[in-house]
Order: structure tokens, then sequence, then C-alpha cells
């Protein structure tokens, strides 16, 4: 009733437009053409039928301007209003004319035309019963978001027979590579004094965490120009076959780094022991220097031992719950001492100079994108995963789930979701990358992976999960880990999986994983973050929420 009634009122400018003997022949036309759309791909069009029928009828597949006006303006009326965030989700490249028209070459089908004009037909009628409906704003959103899904079907359907143009204007999505300015940056010299030194202690979760951790204490080492003591295994993880230790020195270009191994050497030769001579404690709350006496009898065990009174520059106040922000010259001047080693205890919480920490290649002067990266044998091995598996465009997927609903649904709002409205998130931003597959970082069991790979179809076609399959000899593209006895280590495999993630076109993160943080950092650092990069369901809040205990 409400198109008949649109209909009537512009009839006073129906020269444009086809008569009512044309507006018949249109009508059968459609209809037959409905009958056959959904299986157009499978079946084969009868061409000479369906020329001799156009040559019966004057109607043409030209869109006049009114038609274009009336199918988009309401779309870019409420778009623009909105102001959502996909306003970059279509190209500015101007197309050729012949692109829209029907190719009318002899042996050649229409059958892209007709489902062209079948999509249009059906546009029209979802946003005349949008425009006339009243929405809150994310279901809004989220009917645009069909009409511009059904917009991006149209367009290909219309440059199917152009392959080659719509390869060029298409080819890596509307995503592009975020612009990050390393010039601007705001550093500090590390310049350590000679014998002093900084024992890097990092307790707080798991691998993520340890390194988040002492890339702050690289910071506070730099400020205090102290050389920095990476942790023992027998202590804590196994860095050096997570990350590149010398690397950190070329970087720099001076030794700024030392590993237990080489520190306690030296000590052990010029003072006969090993000894901590002071703990200057960063935080005195829930325990002095966030170090439980589990780990300082653990640091006694390796031999070490530890000298004056425990306490905090900042008294009682620093709370790991509560931290407050800190100044460079407030860290330089309350941690500022002539003992040879200190140690000021687990740092993952401080904060410091956030803006300073946080810019790309962070806060130290140095040569290279990054400081603490994986070490090249995780990368190259990330490469060939790459390789094998993925190709250069494909979408990363950090689905973190173990121990997270417990955790997202004590936050407001919760970022835990039901697997349906994630694969909903997941397949808009796909549909927007035009990334033919995933990557998928996850602790997941097989029961929501399954599930969620099973609703990830668009365009009536499934997009692939692709995880890190098994240990397989006929494979290659993980030699170099097993030939250098690297395989089945935990934290090498998680810092691959980091790896390949932050290589991705774009990234799909965990909000609140510090595990998605790192990957962040690797985009942000290495050059390879997209504007298209977000959390997961970004936005939106879980459309169910399970009571608290």
């Amino acid at each position: 009733m409400e198109r008949q009634s649109s209909a009537s009122s512009s009839s006073s400018s129906s020269s444009s437009l086809p008569n009512e003997e044309e507006e018949e022949d249109l009508q059968n036309l459609l209809d037959e053409s409905d009958s056959q759309i959904n299986t157009a791909e499978q079946l084969t069009f009868d061409v000479e039928s369906l020329r001799s029928r156009l040559r019966r009828s004057s109607f043409k597949l030209n869109l006049t301007k009114r038609q274009c006006i009336v199918i988009f303006l309401p779309l870019l009326l409420v778009f623009l209003y909105l102001s959502t965030d996909l306003t970059n989700f279509f190209s500015s490249a101007n197309l050729p004319d012949s692109v829209f028209r029907p190719n009318h070459e002899p042996g050649r089908t229409q059958e892209p035309d007709l489902r062209a004009l079948y999509l249009l037909r059906k546009q029209e009628a979802d946003l005349s019963s949008l425009w006339n409906r009243t929405l809150s704003i994310p279901d809004t959103k989220s009917a645009l978001f069909r009409q511009i899904s059904l917009n991006r079907r149209i367009q290909n359907a219309l440059l199917s027979p152009h392959k080659t143009e719509s390869l060029s204007l298409y080819g890596g999505g509307t995503c592009r590579r975020v612009n990050q300015k390393f010039i601007k940056r705001k550093t500090v010299q590390w310049k350590p004094r000679e014998d002093k030194f900084l024992f890097a202690i990092c307790l707080s979760g798991q691998m993520s965490n340890h390194l988040i951790c002492l890339e702050k204490h690289m910071f506070f080492a730099a400020l205090l120009k102290r050389t920095l003591v990476i942790p023992s295994h027998r202590f804590d993880y196994r860095y050096s076959r997570i990350i590149d230790i010398d690397r950190i020195n070329t970087c720099l270009g001076r030794k700024v780094v030392v590993s237990f191994e080489e520190f306690w050497k030296s000590r052990k030769k010029k003072h006969h022991h090993v000894h901590i001579d002071r703990f200057i404690c960063y935080f005195s709350k829930p325990e002095p220097c966030y170090v439980d006496k589990e780990h300082i009898a653990k640091l006694k065990g390796l031999g070490i031992t530890i000298g004056g009174k425990v306490g905090s520059p900042w008294g009682e106040e620093e709370d790991i719950k509560k931290p407050s922000n800190k100044t460079a010259e407030e860290v330089e001047a309350s941690f500022r001492s002539d003992e040879d080693v200190i140690a000021i205890g687990d740092v993952f919480y401080a904060s410091v100079e956030r803006e300073w920490v946080m810019q790309p290649g962070g806060p130290l002067a140095h040569k290279c994108k990054t400081l603490v990266e994986p070490n090249r044998l995780i990368l190259l091995t990330a490469q060939r995963f790459i390789q094998t598996f993925l190709g250069r465009n494909y979408v990363a997927l950090h689905f973190r789930r173990h121990g997270f609903l417990k955790f997202c649904n004590a936050k407001n709002p919760s970022c835990f979701y039901p697997i349906p409205q994630a694969a909903h998130c997941i397949a808009r931003l796909v549909e927007k990358v035009d990334a033919p597959v995933i990557y998928l970082s996850t602790d997941a069991a097989e029961s929501e992976t399954g599930l969620l790979q099973s609703l990830l179809i668009i365009n009536g076609k499934t997009v692939p999960l692709v995880k890190r399959p098994p240990r397989d000899s006929a494979e290659k593209w993980d030699a170099l880990l097993y030939r250098h006895g690297l395989e089945g280590d935990s934290q090498v495999e998680a810092m691959l999986d980091k790896t390949i993630c932050a290589m991705s076109s774009v990234f799909i993160g965990a909000s609140g994983s510090t595990f998605t943080e790192d990957i962040l950092r690797l985009r942000k650092d290495w050059g390879t973050g997209s504007d298209c990069d977000e959390y997961l369901c970004q936005n939106e809040q879980p459309n169910f929420i399970a009571d608290h205990e």
C-alpha cells in the first residue's frame, strides 16, 4: 500500500518511467526471475528465450537518476544522521558507466543484471519498511548494515562480468593500514651506569602479563640508568625461547640487558656471591613489592641473598587495585640509589607516563620497530604457516573463553558474548574485509568453536576457521621449531599464535585480555595495524547475561 501511494503521488513526473504496459512486462520478468534467482548459479539460463522477450519489451535495465535517488537517498540520510563507524565502507573509485549497463553483446548472459534487479527490488522494500518503523539506535544500525551488505551484493552482481575491474576496485576490502607516526616519538635514552643493575621480578598472571611487566622494567631501568637483569627460568619463564634478548642490545647499540646466567657469573667472579642490595618496592599492597614469601624463598633458593630493609617510597598508598598515575620524574627521584643491585618487585600494574609508554615503538630510543618481539625462529615459523594455510588476506580472531565468563560478567558491561551473537559480529567484519579465511586463536572447547564455525556463513558460503593443526611430519611449516627443540612448549605456541595474529589483515581481539593487548602492541609497532581492528562485538552488550553467584 505504501509503495502504491508513493507511486501515485509522483505521477506528475512520470514521463521517464515505464507506462502501464511496460510495468506489466517488467512484473512478469521479475516474477519469473524470483523463482530462479536462488539457483541461478547452478542452472543454465535460456539465453535465446530471454533475448526474444527483451526484444518484445522496450524496457531497459539502466537505472534513471530518479530511481537512484529513491533507492539511495533514505539510506544516506539515516546513515549520516546516526554517524556510524561504517563511513569508510565504500571506496570512492569512479566506475565506468559500462559496468552498470547490461551487456548486450551476442552470446553473453544477462543473469547478473537480473540478479542485481532482484536485489534492488528487495532493498527498496526493506528500506521502505525501515523508513516507516521506529527503531532503537542499535536496531537501526543493524538494519542499515544489512542494507549496506545487500548493496555490496548488488555491486558484486553487476560487476561479475567485469572480474578484472572488480578485483582492482575491491581487492583488499575497505580496511586500510594505520599510518603510525614514528618520527614524533617522545623517547628516553637508555645509558646504564657501570655495574648498576635492576633485578627484574615478574610474577602476576601468565606470559603476556610477564612480558608487559618486563617492558615496564626496561623503562624503569632506562630512567634509573641501570642494566636490566632478565629473570632466571628457575624463577620465571624461559624468556630466551620466546623473545630475542640479544636483539634488544643490538637495537640500543649498547649492553642494556643481561641474562640471569651472565649476571650470576660476573657477580660471582667479582664478589663471590650474588646479592640484591636493596628492595625498593613500587607497590606496598597487597604485600610489599607484590612478591609473596614463596617467591622470596625461590630467590634465596637460587643462591641470591637479599639485604636492607624492604620498603616503598610511596609509603602505604600504592595498591595494585588502585594504582596512581606517576611521572618519569617521580620514578627517578623515588628510586634513585647508589646501591649496585636493586629490585622494585612486580610492576605489571604500575601506571607511569601511559601515553609515552603506549606510543608506537615504546618510550625508549632505539633503531628497531620494537624492542620486545618474537624470536627469529617463531617469526619465520609464523610466516611459513601463513604461506601454507592463510595467504596475504585473512582475519585473525583471539576468541578467549576459558575463565572469561566469570571475569567478564564481573565487569560492566560484560565482555562475554553468546556464540550466535559473536558469530554475527565476526561475520559483519569479515564481510567488510572480504577475507576468505579466519585464523582462530582460542582456548574454547570444541563444542563452542564447532557452533561458531557452523554460524559463520556469508552470502551462502562458509568462512573457514583455521587453527594450527597437530604436529605432522609430512608438513614442513613448523620444521624450525622441532629442529631446535621448541615444539610442544606451550609458551612458544602462544607466542606463535600472537605472531600470526599480529601479521593479519584485520584483528579481532578479546576485551580485557593481555594476550590481545600484546598482539595490538606488535601490530602498532610493526605497522600492521588496521583501521578495522576491534574487540569482539565492540560497542555492543551481550544480549543475555547470567546472574551472579
